[in-house]
C-alpha cells in the first residue's frame, strides 16, 4: 500500500496496487484505475549517480506540468512539454497524482536511494505545479534525498522547510537539493546568448535561501550556448563552475545539445551553430577544482557534442565513467588518446573568431 495525502495534508488517502488496477480510496469513496490508463510522465528511468563521494542508485522523473512560466530560453525544447489546455488546479493535481501512480506502479520505492524530480520548468512553481502535489512529493519519497529543479524567483524559505519537514526523516544530511538551471555565471551570456531571464546574483540571493531553509544546491551549467566559440564557450565555463563552486554542493555540467523546435535549432539549421567538442568537455572535467557531474547526452550524434566520429563513442563513455567513478587519471588517459580531429580542435581554439563561426560542423 502507497500512502498519499489529498488537498488536506494532514488527511491522508490510500492507494492499492494490484495485478492489473489501481484503486484509490478517497474517504468513504473508491475509484479503480486501470493500470493501462494510467499517465505516464514525459520520462522516467533509473540510473547510477555520484551523491557525496557514494555511488547510487536513482530515479529521474520528468513530469508534464502545466508548463514553464519563463518559456523563452533559447535551448530548451522541454517548455513545449505541457498541457495544451489551461487545466483547473484540481484537474492538474488529478493528472500529477496519475503520472506518480504510474512512476510507483513500476519502479518499487525500496529499488532507489536517490530522486531527481524535473517538470517542463519549475518544481517549485505554484502555478506550475499545484502545492498540494510539491508536498505529496515529500511524503511520497519521505527518507530518500530528494534533488527537485525550480528557478531562482521559486526559492522561498517557507516552502523548503515545510518540504524538508515532511520529507526528512533524519537520516539523510541534506534530505532535499534545490537544482537551479544557472547555465553560466556571466550575465551577458545568460541575457544574449540562453535568454535566461534571471541574473547570477539572483542565483546566489536563491542559494542562501535554500541553505538557510536546511536545502542543499546543485547547480547546472550550460556548456557552449549561442553565439560562442568553442575557446569563449570554454573560457566562460572555466569561470562558471569556480563561481559556482562557492555557492552550490553539486555541480553538473550539460554540454549543449540541439533540442528540436528551439531558437538554437533554427541557428544549426543554418550552419551558425555547432555544439562542443568532446575534448574540450574532457579538457574541463580535468581542470576543474571540483568533481563535476556530467553526461554528454547525444554524445557522438550530430546533434549532440561530438569530434570526428571516429573517437567519439570510447570519449563519451569515460566522460559518463569519470561522473560515477571521479577519477582524474582516467580524464589524463583519454586525452592522450591519438585521433586527428585533436589537431582539428586544437586549430578551432586558437583561429575561431566570432565574426566567422563554427569553423567546423
Amino acid at each position: 500500500m502507497i500512502v498519499f495525502p489529498d488537498s488536506n495534508i494532514c488527511n491522508w488517502k490510500a492507494l492499492q496496487i494490484r495485478d492489473h488496477d489501481i484503486n484509490i480510496i478517497i474517504g468513504s469513496t473508491s475509484l479503480v484505475l486501470m493500470i493501462s490508463d494510467l499517465e505516464r510522465p514525459i520520462a522516467v528511468w533509473k540510473g547510477n549517480e555520484r551523491l557525496n563521494d557514494r555511488l547510487v542508485v536513482s530515479l529521474t522523473i520528468i513530469f508534464r506540468s502545466a508548463g514553464c512560466s519563463w518559456s523563452r530560453c533559447r535551448m530548451c525544447s522541454y517548455r513545449h512539454e505541457r498541457y495544451s489546455t489551461k487545466q483547473s488546479e484540481e484537474s492538474l493535481v488529478n493528472h500529477l497524482h496519475a503520472q506518480l501512480a504510474y512512476v510507483l506502479s513500476q519502479y518499487p520505492e525500496d529499488t532507489y536511494e536517490l530522486v531527481k524530480i524535473f517538470t517542463s520548468g519549475s518544481f517549485f512553481d505554484p502555478s506550475e505545479v499545484p502545492p498540494v502535489f510539491v508536498m505529496e512529493i515529500a511524503e511520497t519519497f519521505r527518507g530518500k534525498v530528494i534533488i527537485a529543479e525550480t528557478r531562482p524567483e521559486f526559492v522561498n524559505e517557507e516552502v523548503f522547510r515545510e518540504f524538508i519537514g515532511i520529507a526528512d526523516t533524519g537520516k539523510k544530511d541534506i534530505p532535499l537539493y534545490c537544482a537551479i538551471g544557472l547555465e553560466t555565471s556571466n550575465d551577458a551570456i545568460l541575457s544574449k546568448s540562453i535568454d535566461k531571464g534571471f541574473r547570477f546574483r539572483d542565483f546566489t540571493e536563491a542559494a542562501r535561501t535554500a541553505h538557510a531553509a536546511g536545502a542543499g544546491v546543485k547547480a547546472y551549467l550550460l556548456f557552449k550556448p549561442l553565439f560562442l566559440t568553442e575557446k569563449e564557450a570554454m573560457d566562460d565555463m572555466r569561470t562558471s563552475i569556480r563561481d559556482a563552486a562557492d555557492h552550490a554542493e553539486l555541480i553538473s555540467m550539460n554540454p549543449c545539445t540541439v533540442q528540436r523546435n528551439t531558437q538554437l535549432e533554427s541557428y544549426w539549421k543554418r550552419g551558425a551553430y555547432r555544439p562542443p567538442y568532446l575534448w574540450s568537455i574532457l579538457e574541463l572535467l580535468k581542470d576543474a577544482p571540483v568533481h563535476i557531474l556530467c553526461d554528454p547526452l547525444g554524445g557522438g550524434q550530430k546533434r549532440g557534442p561530438h569530434n570526428c566520429g571516429t573517437c567519439d563513442f570510447d570519449l563519451v563513455r569515460g566522460i559518463r565513467d569519470y561522473s560515477l567513478n571521479a577519477d582524474r587519471e582516467l580524464l589524463e588517459a583519454l586525452l592522450e588518446t591519438e585521433c586527428g580531429c585533436k589537431n582539428e580542435w586544437d586549430f578551432i581554439l586558437s583561429e575561431e573568431r566570432p565574426y566567422a563561426m563554427p569553423l567546423t560542423r
